[in-house]
């Protein structure tokens, strides 16, 4: 099945999401999940941007690899960072929530992360350049933390209408959306 994604404005994407009960059957979703970003040409997609406030990403960085470089493909459950390293650096990235617009954002470039996969196998792993930065980014999601939380005030501040107008429905994007609903 393929979700609508949900887009800037809906009160989902700004709330920390909670753990999904160890065993619980997640395969059918996850899989929903990797359709759904790949419909939509993303590389990485957290469940609140389908409108489900648990602790689930899913993420395939292989678009973005050079010739000759092995991307990620995986779900991460119930996920935790513990730990960030490295040299923050600054990288565009753009968000399937947030269409049409781009920043850079400066992350640290090793990641450690502890999480379960669909099968409830637990992991600790080292990830670093951009398949970090594309964990960071979906683990944020689930923090309740978008990257244009990382923006400067100025920059914020040109971008306030475009933001506005991605709340009202007003994208340009070639997969289904589903507006923040009016309280």
């Amino acid at each position: 099945m393929i979700y609508p994604i949900v887009l800037f404005g809906d009160p989902v994407l700004k709330k920390k999401a909670k753990d999904i009960p160890q065993g619980e059957d997640v395969k059918e979703l996850v899989q929903d999940m990797f359709d759904t970003m790949y419909s939509a040409s993303g590389v990485g997609l957290a469940a609140p941007q389908i409108g489900k406030s648990i602790r689930l990403f899913v993420v395939d960085d292989n678009p973005m690899m050079e010739e000759g470089e092995t991307g990620i493909k995986k779900a991460f459950i119930n996920p935790e960072i513990i730990e960030e390293d490295g040299e923050d650096w600054a990288f565009e990235e753009g968000c399937l929530s947030i269409p049409g617009i781009r920043a850079d954002v400066d992350r640290p470039e090793v990641v450690k992360i502890k999480y379960f996969d669909e099968d409830w196998n637990e992991h600790v792993e080292e990830f670093d350049d951009i398949h970090a930065r594309v964990i960071q980014h979906e683990y944020d999601h689930i923090e309740g933390v978008l990257f244009t939380d990382y923006l400067t005030p100025f920059k914020k501040r040109l971008l306030k209408g475009k933001l506005a107008n991605i709340s009202k429905g007003k994208v340009d994007a070639d997969y289904r959306v589903k507006v923040p609903s009016k309280k």
